[in-house]
């Protein structure tokens, strides 16, 4: 059974068209008028093995908080409907990742219940067009609208740009981790019967 989610997002803000395969092979086709945005995405794919797929257009002569925002929260409906019931996920996933001097832990609960906890203190600033802090807010969007639980946090670090790649590498290497198939589980991770 193919596990990949579609997900088409209109508002006055922005456009969104998003397709993530779960069991894809890293692949990555990202447009979103934020280059270092597209890096990052394009890094969080390869390393997660998703292929993934995002063409947006936003308001960016505003800034570019609302398309990464808003791509947090498609992605994270795909991500959802790729999983569906999550039979047979391991559902956890845990990923140190360093970057030169920076060094990002990720860890992930596909719970259904969203948390985002964000321990990063990256140095303030821009990287190209893209606000450092926008990365908490894609992770919150992302986790909110995945339903999951993820605790993000930066064990070492000084250059800003080297902090986020490690912390979206982390993420798609944990994500990667926590929704792959495991013929032992029956059913879902859960004594509850259900994620």
């Amino acid at each position: 059974m193919k596990r990949s989610g579609t997900i088409e997002r209109k508002t006055a803000e922005t456009d969104i068209s998003l397709t993530v395969d779960l069991d894809g092979a890293g692949k990555a086709a990202v447009a979103t008028g934020v280059g270092f945005f597209d890096h990052m995405l394009t890094l969080f794919a390869r390393h997660g093995l998703f292929d993934l797929t995002i063409q947006a257009t936003g308001d960016l002569q505003v800034d570019a908080h609302h398309t990464v925002e808003d791509i947090g929260i498609v992605l994270g409906q795909a991500l959802a409907q790729a999983l569906g019931d999550k039979t047979g996920i391991r559902r956890y996933g845990t990923a140190l990742v360093p970057m030169d001097e920076a060094l990002a832990m990720v860890v992930v609960d596909l719970s259904g219940r969203p948390f985002l906890q964000y321990d990063v203190a990256a140095p303030a600033g821009s990287l190209g067009d893209y606000a450092g802090e926008l990365t908490e807010e894609f992770l919150r969007a992302l986790a909110v609208n995945a339903g999951l639980t993820a605790h993000v946090r930066l064990l070492a670090g000084r250059n800003a740009h080297h902090i986020h790649e490690a912390v979206f590498k982390a993420l798609g290497r944990a994500l990667c981790e926590a929704t792959r198939a495991d013929a032992r589980i029956i059913g879902v991770m859960s004594s509850k019967g259900v994620l």
